[in-house]
């Protein structure tokens, strides 16, 4: 359902989704004025001289199974990716006519003899296993009780004190190294991470954390500096490998994805997740123009006022956030937002373009949206839908 809708917003929206349904489906829209403004947007949506609020949205290939009339079938989806492409060049052929730009990536994954091994993740370091089950993978718990999560942490403990280097590297890479970086073929970097409370609750469930930051919060302490120490870590072996021998030296910049972070009150997420946060922050985005982004597509606002503290750059919140309340505590961040994924990818035509007027109309004084939706794209989220949004800002986002 819709949020914080105005009934003078839903007129105006019921008046563009008329004149679409009058054109054949397709909003009234001057496509290459639109693109032109959008890009001076996005440079820079806080910009005192654009002309319109940016638009984020480019939609995903997710969305290619209703639009192209095709099944879905998710299990090809994430193991065929080479599938996924092939039918990207149909699916820009028809948002090419309807929002006047290619918008998936139609080239071919990258051979494998152009790719490095893959370093074992966060998540081996705590024994856990990625597992595909019915349309997506899940990360599966590796400790079910305070005791078998103290054993756990013995054993990464001993991890992170041993050669976790040896551990975290595929035999294959220092194989591969010196002829990976004769084709100047970058080695990969950690930059981004499931965010604490979501990564904790994964490895040892999510009432399970609750009650363990309640009951003991001794061993909750030392899960939480684990898990912190294990990121640092892991970030200082793959930079140390690309040649980055500092963090003064290495790429800035961090994002977290947390959306059970919702779970947990201020008080507990401030004991619990705030100290990985900060920690990794300071090491590798410690400067003002550092990116440092959340997503948590959540109800998650008890936790705006520690993340403003931490001087979050930009975000991505769940759609019972509005951009003023968002603004209220980040008022640096650019805010990816705040149509809600479910209106547009049921094609709620009027809601769809009467989020986007609220949305534009939050942001006019302060700026610093980039129009998105709260959350992922999801199938069933149409072109004809994403040119109504973009009308609706040329009509309705535009700054003064």
């Amino acid at each position: 359902m819709s949020v914080h809708l105005k009934p003078e917003q839903l007129e105006k929206a019921q008046a563009l989704v008329a004149e679409a349904r009058a054109h054949g489906g397709l909003a009234p829209l001057d496509v290459e004025r639109f693109w032109a403004d959008n890009e001076m947007a996005v440079r820079d949506p806080f910009g005192a001289a654009i002309p319109q609020v940016a638009l984020g949205i480019r939609m995903s290939h997710e969305c290619l199974f209703d639009e192209l009339g095709i099944p879905e079938d998710w299990h090809r989806y994430y193991h065929d990716p080479a599938w996924s492409r092939t039918l990207a060049k149909p699916y820009n052929d028809k948002a090419e006519t309807i929002v006047g730009r290619r918008l998936l990536n139609e080239q071919p994954p990258t051979p494998p003899e152009r790719t490095w091994p893959e370093p074992l993740q966060l998540f081996d370091i705590f024994e856990a296993q990625n597992v595909f089950k019915g349309e997506s993978f899940w990360l599966e718990q590796s400790a079910h009780s305070p005791d078998e999560l103290a054993a756990l942490l013995d054993r990464v403990e001993k991890r992170l004190e041993g050669d976790l280097r040896a551990f975290l590297l595929p035999p294959a890479w220092d194989r591969e190294k010196g002829r990976l970086r004769k084709l100047n073929i970058p080695s990969p970097v950690y930059r981004s991470q499931r965010g604490p409370v979501t990564f904790a609750m994964s490895i040892f469930g999510p009432e399970n954390l609750i009650y363990l930051i309640l009951d003991q919060p001794d061993l909750a302490a030392r899960f939480r500096d684990l898990i912190c120490r294990a990121i640092l870590e892991r970030a200082r072996i793959l930079d140390a490998e690309r040649g980055w021998d500092s963090p003064a030296a290495a790429r800035r910049g961090w994002a977290w994805f947390d959306d059970n972070c919702c779970l947990l009150n201020k008080e507990m997420y401030d004991f619990f997740a705030r100290p990985i946060l900060k920690a990794v922050f300071d090491r590798y985005a410690p400067d003002p123009g550092d990116s440092r982004f959340q997503h948590s597509d959540s109800a998650m606002a008890q936790h705006l006022p520690t993340l403003g503290a931490l001087g979050l750059t930009g975000c991505n919140f769940g759609p019972s956030l509005t951009v003023s309340q968002i603004r209220e505590h980040l008022p640096l961040a650019e805010i990816e937002g705040q149509l809600a994924p479910f209106t547009f990818s049921r094609n709620e035509e009027v809601n769809l373009v009467a989020e986007v007027i609220r949305d534009c109309e939050m942001a006019r004084e302060k700026r610093g949206l980039l129009l998105a939706t709260a959350g992922s794209i999801n199938n069933g989220s149409r072109l004809t839908g994403m040119r109504l949004i973009m009308a609706a800002i040329q009509r309705y986002g535009r700054y003064p």
